[in-house]
């Protein structure tokens, strides 16, 4: 996996065979407390839950977010 620091605001992580991103991680963590992750980079189960929506801007207008979570443009 390389995690090259990809602009002024983030690292992003991919995988060194397939190229695949696989995370999101902010620089600024004064603003952001999170790190993005791809959910296709695990096997199996995981238990996990969507808490959020994000670059919902940018959807393709076949697809409709429904679940009531919060949306966020970008």
């Amino acid at each position: 996996m390389s995690c090259p620091r990809s602009s002024e605001k983030a690292r992003r992580g991919f995988c060194s065979t397939c190229g695949a991103s696989l995370f999101l991680d902010p620089l600024d963590t004064r603003m952001h407390d999170w790190i993005g992750i791809a959910m296709g980079a695990f096997e199996g189960p995981t238990n996990t839950t969507v808490k959020m929506h994000i670059f919902v801007e940018e959807n393709g207008d076949s697809y409709e977010i429904t679940d009531g979570l919060p949306q966020h443009e970008r």
